[in-house]
């Protein structure tokens, strides 16, 4: 999903370039937007609005739960990634991993009971989790007060019997996993994760360009640091 100027069309065609390099064989790359311009031809692209087939609905981050309805319109077993993460190897074992919803463990709300998603990265089944939209859009006012996102409301409604955590290996966040720790990071470069990860998600700052130039970080926070980590470049591909 790509809304808004935050991310360029760079972002959907390097993602699809890193998907088509490590997903073996034939697949539909979908990307709902706003804006279609610059977007490689082999992206499908769709209509932002299309998300918005209950008049309930409203843009913005919340539209993440209709993905999970039949009335989206996907099909088969699907896969969504955010746009800001890199993919470092293959994907093939993300869709075959056992499981009627797959998520990312939140590495933030890990000691949170029950556990909290982190959407980055997650595969559900085309239409077979529609109940979790009914139940936002029944409790919207309740829902966006009482749950801090769009991951949390969506952690709360497939509930733990349906959730299913990726192994902690396959899926690495750049902040926590390969930028030193202050006030190492001050000195020391960023390492890219061990080889069994999969993909590297930049949740938050830096993203991906700013990590491979450096990232200075906002000021009066030296922790948000990062020096220049060129070996990322190679899984940014052009």
């Amino acid at each position: 999903m790509k809304w808004g100027d935050l991310y360029g069309p760079h972002y959907v065609n390097r993602l699809y370039q890193g998907v088509r390099r490590h997903l073996h064989g034939e697949f539909r790359f979908i990307c709902f937007t706003d804006d279609v311009r610059d977007i490689r031809p082999e992206v499908e692209t769709r209509q932002l609005e299309e998300l918005l087939f209950d008049p309930r609905m409203e843009p913005g981050i919340w539209c993440k739960l209709a993905l999970l309805h039949p009335d989206a319109g996907l099909q088969g077993n699907c896969l969504f990634l955010d746009l800001d993460l890199l993919i470092l190897n293959s994907l093939d074992e993300l869709f075959r991993y056992p499981g009627e919803f797959c998520i990312i463990h939140n590495w933030i709300q890990r000691r949170i009971r029950p556990g909290v998603g982190n959407s980055s990265v997650y595969r559900f089944q085309a239409g077979a989790l529609g109940d979790v939209l009914e139940q936002f859009l029944d409790n919207q006012e309740y829902a966006k007060t009482a749950f801090r996102n769009e991951q949390a409301f969506l952690s709360h409604a497939v509930g733990a019997r349906r959730m299913h955590y990726w192994p902690e290996s396959w899926i690495r966040s750049f902040k926590r996993h390969c930028r030193p720790v202050f006030p190492l990071n001050l000195w020391r470069r960023p390492r890219l994760p061990h080889a069994d990860a999969r993909i590297l998600v930049f949740h938050g700052f830096p993203k991906p360009e700013q990590a491979i130039a450096g990232y200075p970080g906002r000021p009066g926070r030296p922790w948000q640091r990062t020096l220049p980590c060129p070996e990322l470049v190679p899984h940014w591909p052009e």
